[in-house]
């Protein structure tokens, strides 16, 4: 104990953090004392956190790289920006949830106090490069969602989502932390400085350990993120958790798996040649089996569900841009491709919490028929939406696929590139299928009693329609915000360059991808 020194700890570094986890507990205290008959405090308490953790994050955009906590916790631009889309979506999540889960009579004020931890996680995935705290931030992203998947306890379809999440979700969590502990025996270190040593070691067996670590880890970021094969779950999970977890679930998993993957696969550069054609399969697969299988729902949730596996392969794309030329080509486009993803798929699902009343939700495409009669401003933001998702011009859809689309011919990507713009076409089918559900007249379903529009949900719907043609204006001054992103390092991380050059010499440059 003589011997033991408390971590120099910077307080504005770990800031978001702190906030955003205080958040949740004065939530849970404001849960306790609140009147019985409404959720405002416990609302107010966790927009102004959030509000809070934003301001703390854009404080930090363009700080130097820096890390604190006896260096577990690393400071970049990739996840600054990460942080601050998993925190803005969180919020626009927060506007509509008490509305909507007051027409489910399931207006529990726990949701708020959970959904913030949950958002803890996230943040702590990608805000590391220790792979232990790693899966901390895992854990803590996955135990508050599993609980909020079985919210709705009423319907059989929200205790089989929950199930069904638990149970797979504890699996891969199991493959990733196994993968933990073969980095641990390989170099003695649950860092990925000691990934990256493994995986570019001269010694067979060392090698072999690095490479089967990679793989088993990314079994388990693979299911978080939805990507093929691991994305079965995702269709029952999404249709059957209350469509405000739905909505959270789809944007802040995803960003928090799709970061701390980012961060183990720039990690394993050394033996890129190794594990980059299965990359490229699972991206190629994931955006196909996602558009194709998409075609055959009749189910929204189900729909946007498929859609968020093709999206998640389309960010692969950008991905794999940027660890073929790590150097010409940043983490920019899937960080602003997130973004806008996160506001379209948000206020889709914003939209789709109409249907819910009186305990009832109906998410077929014939139980959106005359939203354009009940409620024209959601019906003319689906349309808004919908073209984004797409990637109609001027929308930020469009934006940020012609980003990855450049990005991917820039680096070599060529046949990415092309699979890229198919399944795009092919997702025009079931997109449209949603905008003109809304503006049939199928007499039943207009004359059903529906959700109203509360200011809540109008605020979410024009803050994502705003963000979503605010690209226009601002998209280059988004874009060079984002630029940056995976170009800066951390003190004493180790660098893509010095990788390469442990596994080839100094005398060998790094290799690029293969050719398509």
């Amino acid at each position: 104990m003589d011997n033991f020194r408390a971590p120099v700890i910077d307080w504005f570094l770990v800031s978001p953090y702190i906030i955003v986890a205080v958040t949740g507990i004065l939530a849970l205290i404001a849960e306790l004392l609140r009147p019985k008959s409404n959720n405002n405090a416990i609302v107010g308490v966790s927009i102004v956190g959030l509000v809070l953790a934003l301001v703390s994050l854009g404080a930090q955009i363009g700080m130097p790289a820096a890390r604190t906590v006896n260096g577990m916790v690393v400071r970049d631009q990739f996840a600054v920006l990460m942080m601050i889309v998993m925190v803005g979506a969180t919020l626009l999540c927060m506007l509509f949830s008490d509305a909507y889960l007051r027409q489910k009579r399931i207006a529990f004020g726990e949701f708020y106090p959970l959904t913030l931890w949950s958002l803890t996680g996230g943040m702590v995935m990608v805000g590391t490069d220790n792979l232990m705290v790693q899966f901390v931030g895992l854990e803590i992203l996955s135990i508050a969602l599993y609980t909020l998947a079985g919210m709705s306890r009423s319907e059989a379809k929200s205790e089989e989502a929950a199930l069904k999440y638990f149970l797979l979700g504890a699996l891969a969590s199991a493959f990733f932390l196994y993968g933990t502990a073969y980095v641990y025996g390989a170099s003695g270190t649950t860092s990925l400085y000691g990934l990256a040593k493994a995986m570019g070691s001269e010694i067979g067996p060392i090698r072999s350990m690095g490479q089967f670590a990679l793989a088993l880890m990314l079994v388990g970021l693979g299911f978080k993120a939805a990507l093929v094969p691991f994305h079965q779950w995702t269709p029952d999970v999404y249709q059957g958790a209350p469509t405000n977890v739905t909505a959270f679930m789809s944007v802040v998993s995803k960003v928090a798996a799709i970061g701390a993957l980012t961060r183990v696969l720039v990690a394993a550069a050394p033996g890129f040649e190794t594990w980059y054609p299965v990359i490229w399969w699972v991206a190629v697969a994931t955006m196909t089996v996602g558009n194709l299988a998409a075609l055959a729902q009749r189910d929204v949730k189900r729909v946007l569900a498929y859609s968020s596996i093709a999206h998640a392969g389309y960010i692969l794309v950008a991905l794999l841009s940027h660890l073929a030329h790590p150097e010409k080509v940043s983490l920019g486009s899937v960080v602003f491709y997130l973004a806008n993803y996160a506001v379209m798929t948000i206020g889709m699902f914003a939209v789709i919490g109409l249907t819910a009343k009186a305990g009832h939700e109906g998410t077929r495409f014939s139980d959106l028929a005359g939203l354009w009669k009940r409620a024209p401003i959601a019906a003319a933001s689906v349309v808004v939406f919908v073209s984004s998702l797409i990637g109609v011009p001027p929308t930020g859809g469009f934006f940020a696929k012609l980003s990855i689309f450049w990005d991917a011919m820039n680096s070599g990507q060529t046949a990415l590139a092309l699979v890229l713009a198919v399944n795009s076409a092919v997702s025009l089918f079931y997109y449209l299928g949603i905008a003109r559900a809304c503006f049939v007249d199928d007499e039943p379903a207009v004359r059903a009693e529906k959700a109203p529009m509360t200011p809540g949900l109008a605020l979410t719907c024009a803050l994502c329609v705003a963000g979503v043609l605010g690209v226009t204006v601002l998209g280059g001054s988004v874009m060079n915000v984002t630029r940056t992103a995976g170009l800066d390092a951390a003190p004493n991380q180790l660098s893509k360059a010095e990788a390469f050059q442990e596994r080839y010499g100094s005398s060998r440059q790094p290799r690029t991808a293969p050719r398509d």
